[in-house]
Formats: structure tokens, sequence, C-alpha cells
């Protein structure tokens, strides 16, 4: 008996440092700090799909996809029901596919299609897995499984959830058929139903610059910064469409500075492709 009950202390003891220590992961991950989550996560012993989750998504945010993968893969064989897992699985995968050879990158953007349809399959209500698929059936050929019809399928789906994203999904696919007046009047209608959003106004400003209405995407951003006064996605995005149109490009640096030195959130591009950003305009 004495030996069952100093078992049971002590995987109550390893339980209690566990959770102690995915929390403080959580924390450092939520500071944008994925190398110190990191380092935490491993030194815990924690086998749990939430840290294996949780390790994924700062290895994907570091940029090691490869690792990200790993990890995330572990996460779903865990708890394959969870739709979260899979989605994240999903968004590995497909980096995995941007980056990887014209011979393996194929099999990856399958698997990523597959991970994105199992996330939404689970869980219809998960908008962000219902995003990432809308995309992926709207990027890829009719080879890996994309599809305009895919698509619009996706984003009927939206009008029953999210009515803002409705109408982005649809200035998206109209954007991809090149009809410019219908996107427009589209990324505008999602902007007006969640003003609030900077999103909404980025989106619609990214819009406007890549048909060269410059001015007009000014005026976007504006609208964005009105939203979300001195948040540092709405200057990332801003710079970053000056560099795309080689416009503005001392401003734009100056701007990549200053979020280079903000507190970020995990919802923020990472500090990594704001410095590759700095090194382009750099050169031009």
């Amino acid at each position: 008996m004495r030996a069952v009950l100093a078992n049971l202390l002590c995987l109550a003891s390893f339980a209690s440092r566990a959770w102690a220590s995915l929390e403080q992961a959580r924390a450092l991950y939520e500071q944008t700090r994925y190398e110190d989550a990191v380092r935490v996560l491993e030194a815990s012993g924690d086998r749990s799909a939430a840290a294996y989750h949780l390790l994924g998504r700062c290895h994907y945010l570091l940029g090691d996809y490869k690792k990200a993968v790993s990890a995330l893969e572990r996460a779903v064989q865990l708890e394959p029901n969870n739709s979260t897992y899979h989605d994240w699985l999903g968004k590995a995968y497909g980096r995995r596919a941007e980056t990887s050879s014209f011979v393996t990158a194929p099999g990856f953007a399958t698997k990523a299609r597959r991970s994105f349809e199992r996330a939404v399959e689970l869980d219809p209500g998960n908008l962000e897995a219902l995003g990432d698929l809308f995309e992926y059936y709207l990027q890829a050929p009719g080879i890996l499984g994309g599809g305009l019809e895919k698509a619009e399928a996706v984003a009927a789906r939206f009008a029953r959830l999210d009515a803002a994203e409705h109408h982005w999904a649809l200035a998206r696919l109209a954007e991809k058929r090149k009809d410019y007046r219908t996107a427009e009047k589209e990324y505008r209608r999602a902007a007006e139903l969640q003003p609030s959003k900077p999103g909404r106004w980025i989106d619609l400003a990214k819009f406007l610059a890549r048909r060269g209405r410059y001015p007009e995407s000014e005026e976007a951003f504006e609208r964005a910064e009105q939203a979300a006064p001195g948040s540092p996605r709405v200057w990332f995005a801003r710079a970053a469409t000056w560099i795309e149109s080689g416009r503005n490009l001392t401003e734009a640096r100056q701007l990549l500075q200053r979020y280079l030195r903000a507190e970020l959130s995990p919802e923020d591009p990472p500090r990594r492709e704001a410095q590759r950003l700095l090194e382009r305009a750099a050169r031009e």
C-alpha cells in the first residue's frame, strides 16, 4: 500500500510540474518568446497533446517547419479529434510544401489539404480552419485538390457563421477571377461590417495597392490605424505594401524598425519576417 501511495504521489507531483511548465511556456508564447517556450517545454518532459501542440506552434513561428510538423503530428496522434491540432498541422505541412523541392512539395501540399479538411470536418464552426481550407482550394491547382468551385462551397459556409468573413471570401474569389469591381465592393463590405477590425481595412488597402490606386490605399491604411491606434500589425502591413510597390522605402524601413522594437503578439507577423523585409528594402 505504501508503494502504491508513493507512486501516486510521484505521478501527482510530475503532473503538477508538467502543468506549471505548460502554463509557463504558454505565457512565454504569448510574449512571442518562442525559443524560451521551446526550452521550457523540452525540459519539462511533458508528453501531452497540449504540450506537443504548443511546441509545434513555437517551431512554426520560428520558421522551423520540419520540427513543427513533427510536434504537431504527435499532438494529432494523441488527440485525433481535436480540430485546432489538425488545422495547425495543415499550416505546417503547407509551409513545408512552400519551402521544399518540387519532388516533395506535392506530397506535403496534399497532407495540408487533408489536415484542413479534417479540421473542418471535426468542427464545422472553426473559422480559422475554414479560412485555411478556403485559401488552399483557392490557390492550389486541381491536381492537388484545389479549385474555385471548392473554394466557393467553403465561402458559402462562411455566410452562416460570419458575414464579414463571407464578404472577404467573395472578394478573394472575385479577385482570383480578375473581377476587380466586385472584389473591391466585397472588400469594402467586409470592412463596413467590422469597421473596428484593422485587418478588414488592411485587406482593402492591400487590394487597392495591387490595383495601383495608391492614394485610396493610404486612406484605407489610415482607417486601419484609426481602428487600432499604435497597432504593430498595421505598421507591418503598410511597410510590406510600400516595399511590394517600390514606394516610400525610407518610411517603410522606419516602420519596420519600429515594429521590431514593439511588443508583439503571436497574431502579429514574426520578427524574422520584418527583418527579411528590411533587408529587401535596403537592396531596392
